[in-house]
This record gives C-alpha cells, structure tokens and sequence, in this order.
C-alpha cells in the first residue's frame, strides 16, 4: 500500500473519529440538558418537602466515616421567603442523639441539647451535624444558578440505594471557594436525592434523601428550634 493511500485512510479514520466524538458530545449535552429542565421543572413545582435523611461524613486522612440518621423539612426559596431547612437528627453511628438544625437562607442553629450548646454560622462553614445544610442547598437551586455558577457534567447514568435510577451529575465551581466540586443524583422526575460535597482538604459530605413527601403542609413555626435562652451557651462558628 503506498504512503498516500495509508495517509489517506489514516485522515479519513481519523475524520470519522473527530466525528464520532462529536456527536457523543452532542448527545451528553443533550443528555444534560434534558436532565436539567426536568430539575427545573420539579424545582417550580416543589412547594415543600419532608423526608428522612442520612449524612455520612468521611475524612480520607484518617479514613473515619461519620454517619448520622434523622429527618428534614424543607421550604424552597421563594420570591418573599428564603429557603428554610430543618434537620433533626436521631442517631450517629448507630447510637442515639438529640441534635436538631435550622437553616434561614445561608445561615444556620445547631442546638446540641446533651450539652446545652447552640452554634450558629454560615452553612458554607459549617461542620459536623451542620454539614447537611451546604449539601442540601444545591438541591433547590434551578438551571440557571448551576449554569451561572457551576460547570455541569453528565458523570453516568447509576442507581443509588434503594435501586432507584438516577443521573449523577458533576458540578465544579467557576469561582474558587470552600470547596472543590459537589455532585448531585438525580432521579428521573427531576429531583435530587442525593449530594456530596467535597472539600478542598478532600473531606465529604453526602446526603441521601429517603421517604420524601412532596408539597405537605410546613409552617414557618417549625423551623424554629426550642431551647431556654438563658441556659445554653451560644457559639458562634
């Protein structure tokens, strides 16, 4: 086979390659794209929201995961209202505890009862039981801000516990902060059931939702935590 016949077949494989990939690109946008109207979709009809919810915790350093099991209450952020978020946890790695969470937009209360504390912060910043309430926030947020704010991917089509079918999407931020990337599992009505985050150190948080009930009657009352001001101590994070 002469030189410019094997250069030939070379340039049109090569042609066929560079087209083939392109269309596989093509298609993975479409893909996300789809995935991400029908996230917005469920995110315009979401009034409320109340699930059971499991944190696990992990620290690569010392290879400890830190598991905690409790339940949520949500109210998406709304043109009068910002997003509302309670947690009440019930056990860590298997033993009971008495932790309960409420986020109001960005900030949070952690108010530990087995020790009379309550901690307060940013949700960005916070640790332990507080945690969930950063991974949670990517859950409400519409196409636009993840657009706006975050390279999206398309990581695979997988099931997440309880064998349901989800899309795992890869979001890393365009702007440099707290963390390094979050990803999130989304079902095929368009609802995140699961996020994790990761930290710069290489910690994680993930969240998984379970049992959700959609659009049940939440007032703003409950997302208010009970506690004897003049007894706790106050820590501010």
């Amino acid at each position: 086979m002469s030189r410019i016949l094997r250069y030939g077949i070379f340039s049109i494989a090569l042609s066929l390659s560079f087209s083939f990939i392109s269309v596989c690109e093509t298609s993975a946008q479409n893909v996300l794209g789809d995935i991400l109207r029908r996230m917005d979709g469920n995110n315009k009809t979401l009034q409320s929201l109340q699930a059971n919810v499991t944190m696990a915790k992990h620290n690569p350093q010392l290879n400890v995961t830190d598991v905690l099991v409790g339940s949520t209450s949500y109210l998406p952020k709304s043109g009068s209202r910002q997003m509302y978020v309670r947690i009440d946890w019930k056990t860590e790695n298997g033993r009971p505890m008495e932790e309960s969470m409420a986020v109001i937009g960005d900030q949070y209360k952690l108010y530990r009862k087995r020790v009379n504390q309550v901690i307060t912060g940013k949700t960005g910043n916070a640790k332990n039981g507080a945690a969930a309430g950063g991974a949670l926030a990517f859950m409400s947020m519409n196409k636009e801000q993840l657009r706006q704010n975050y390279t999206v991917q398309l990581v695979a089509e997988e099931k997440i516990k309880g064998g349901i079918q989800t899309a795992h999407l890869l979001l890393t931020p365009k702007v440099a902060g707290s963390y390094k990337s979050a990803e999130l599992w989304v079902d095929t009505h368009g609802m995140p059931l699961q996020a994790k985050v990761t930290e710069q150190n290489g910690d994680t948080t993930t969240v998984l939702l379970e049992n959700i009930r959609k659009n049940v009657t939440i007032k703003a009352t409950e997302f208010e935590l009970i506690y004897d001001k003049k007894k706790v101590r106050i820590i501010e994070a």
